[in-house]
């Protein structure tokens, strides 16, 4: 009886929801906001938007990719999805008036120019997924003024420039995403200290610098899994305190200018997966503690200046353990 009960309250706080929602007005600002994106947009979003209004009016579902909630007396847009559908022109500006965004997601279109700096009006975004695009122009700093953004895919467009420190100013990110771009300059140390991030990826840049500048901060990148620098223009070695990033599961420097020999606390990092290291200048001989870790998968190596055992270029080299003559 008691789980009848339940049951049956549950769907009446459901039931009364949705009447709230039908119920409520769409708040005007919205409206108008989506009808100028509608009207920006091509025909294959435009003819899925029926009716004026964008949270659905009457007999009218909400529009295809946009999701609605209440807020008092009145609707608002909070979440809109609208990808893969070959939009072809500029970033819709009128999007910055969805001021009640969580997640904006206008991935794998056409979308081309850069990021309008109003960007920065977004303050409850969390997802901002604008990869595979051809925008152009510098990251706008005002990104970094999105306080509650957990995830940021920029990837696979065309923007310049360098990375704007701004984005360490974002307390809650955990996912970055920057690969298959024209960025130039230093990858902002600051990014270090980022409590919760979890992911970084910069490869397929135009990045110079060195892994010590990137982690000198005390304490940097705590929460780290995976670090992504392959194919860019990054120099010198690889830092022994690159050991005290513990949370490292994939490490990925492949493509690179680096050189040096390879520190044997390295290889102490617990929970280490993947290395990569091929195409550099490393040179001396693989510690022997790479073939004792208990998780370690893949350490590919070829292409730089180690001692005899390397094999030729062209493929990659699985270690295993196995590999004696590259112990010290």
């Amino acid at each position: 009886m008691a789980r009848f009960q339940l049951v049956a309250f549950s769907l009446i706080l459901i039931s009364s929801s949705l009447l709230d929602l039908a119920l409520a007005k769409t708040l005007k600002r919205d409206v108008k906001a989506l009808n100028e994106i509608k009207a920006s947009l091509g025909w294959r979003v435009v003819y899925a938007w029926v009716g004026d209004d964008p949270c659905g009016d009457g007999d009218l579902p909400p529009w295809s990719g946009v999701t609605c909630s209440t807020q008092g007396d009145y609707r608002v847009v909070t979440e809109l999805e609208v990808y893969a559908v070959s939009i072809v022109g500029p970033f819709p500006t009128a999007v910055t008036n969805l001021l009640d965004l969580t997640r904006l997601d206008l991935h794998n279109n056409k979308l081309t120019g850069p990021i309008p700096p109003q960007i920065g009006r977004l303050r409850r975004l969390k997802i901002l997924n604008l990869r595979w695009n051809k925008l152009q122009d510098a990251i706008p700093p005002e990104i970094g003024e999105l306080k509650s953004l957990t995830h940021l895919y920029l990837s696979f467009n065309n923007f310049k420039g360098e990375i704007p420190k701004e984005l360490a100013n974002l307390p809650e990110l955990r996912y970055l995403y920057l690969q298959e771009n024209r960025l130039i300059g230093r990858i902002p140390p600051e990014l270090g200290t980022l409590q919760n991030l979890r992911h970084l990826d910069v490869g397929n840049n135009h990045l110079v610098g060195t892994i010590r500048e990137l982690i000198r901060i005390e304490g940097c990148f705590p929460a780290l899994r995976n670090l992504y620098l392959n194919n860019n223009y990054l120099t010198g070695g690889i830092p022994a305190q690159l050991a005290n990033l513990s949370n490292l599961e994939i490490l990925y420097l492949s493509y690179n200018k680096m050189s040096g020999v390879i520190p044997s606390g390295l290889a102490h990092i617990p929970k280490l997966i993947y290395l990569y290291l091929d195409h550099n200048q490393f040179t001396g001989r693989i510690p022997e503690a790479f073939y004792k870790h208990p998780f370690l998968k893949e350490m590919y190596i070829e292409g730089n200046a180690f001692r005899p055992g390397v094999s030729p270029i062209g493929f990659h080299k699985v270690l295993e353990v196995s590999d004696t003559e590259f112990l010290v």
